[in-house]
């Protein structure tokens, strides 16, 4: 979503700060100037366009928040933000780990669409000023304020962004220990829904998978070279096209070793994602095939552009008889060291 073009229509804020044993729930929609208008269109854009969000679809039988939103209408936006709110509440008083945060619920218009967004504010701790006026004067304190929101330049790490016409979900989220164990508590224990990979996970996986066929694969002499190519591949196919699919990268990075790509297509099977198509939109996600890291067991690491890596004019490797790798830098008119 393209921040300008978002409208928000209504808004409302509960207090979910699990360390007093109950919700503070507003019985009032916010009044908002443009300054916090704007703050609420940077975080809903964050997580739309963001490679972290997974697609989902409600448990409708077992979603208590499908059956608040089914009722859902203007005029009730109040109770039904307060009944969602509270759902959280309860999940997050019984779990210490989940961070106590301000709920912001938003109904705002995207194009033709209506969509509401549940923003999960977690608290930072930081410090900040206070003046006491005592009977010699004013004295001046530094004070720990433990309730400070996310800044507009943050990314929330829980919030969903429902689309009232389908109820159709896009989820953002961290695990937190429940019971003993690891869950995404967002979507499994308070939306109730079942989770697509995002693009980000997606991407993440095709590569471990990549480097886990190849060190099967390959030996140490041959390893190096084609670890290169296929982040080389990988980075011309998200640059040029957007993105890729997976058959079509194995296609690519297996080409001359068949036997590999079913290796590949086996790890990829595990997932379901031998037809994915994997698209990231975030440049964050993908900053990291804009360039190759190297490091060697002599403790050196080398960052190359990959725009370098790839012109045979600045940068060369170089086999030797003995079985190690020379990297060979060429063409610098100007050297720089920086502190």
């Amino acid at each position: 979503m393209v921040k300008e073009n978002i409208r928000i229509r209504k808004a409302i804020v509960h207090i979910m700060d699990s360390t007093i044993g109950m919700p503070v729930l507003s019985d009032a929609e916010l009044e908002y100037g443009s300054e916090f208008a704007d703050f609420l269109r940077e975080h809903i854009a964050k997580i739309s366009s963001g490679d972290d969000a997974k697609e989902c679809r409600f448990y409708q039988e077992e979603s208590e928040v499908y059956h608040i939103l089914e009722q859902y209408s203007d005029e009730s936006f109040v109770d039904i933000s307060k009944d969602i709110a509270s759902l959280l509440y309860d999940i997050m008083n019984s779990n210490i780990d989940i961070p106590a945060a301000d709920l912001i619920i938003v109904r705002f218009q995207y194009d033709t669409q209506e969509y509401l967004a549940l923003l999960k504010m977690n608290y930072k701790s930081l410090y900040t000023h206070r003046t006491m006026t005592l009977e010699e004067g004013n004295s001046n304190e530094i004070i720990r304020h433990k309730s400070i929101l996310p800044s507009e330049g943050q990314r929330l790490t829980e919030a969903a962004i429902i689309r009232l016409d389908d109820l159709a979900v896009y989820v953002i989220e961290k695990k937190y220990e429940v019971n003993g164990e690891k869950t995404n508590y967002f979507s499994y224990l308070f939306l109730k829904c079942s989770a697509h990979l995002s693009h980000k996970s997606k991407l993440s996986i095709v590569a471990k998978a990549v480097e886990s066929v190849q060190k099967e694969g390959y030996d140490e002499t041959e390893r190096f070279a084609k670890q290169m190519e296929a982040k080389s591949i990988i980075q011309e196919e998200i640059e040029e096209n957007g993105g890729f699919t997976v058959e079509g990268i194995a296609d690519k990075i297996f080409e001359e070793k068949p036997e590999l790509k079913i290796a590949f297509q086996d790890k990829m099977e595990k997932y379901d994602m031998v037809k994915e198509e994997i698209q990231p939109q975030s440049e964050n996600t993908f900053r990291k095939y804009q360039s190759q890291h190297l490091y060697t067991d002599t403790g050196i690491e080398i960052k190359i552009p990959m725009d370098q890596y790839k012109n045979p004019k600045s940068v060369e490797f170089i086999t030797n008889p003995d079985g190690t790798v020379s990297v060979l830098i060429k063409n610098i008119e100007h050297l720089e060291a920086k502190l």
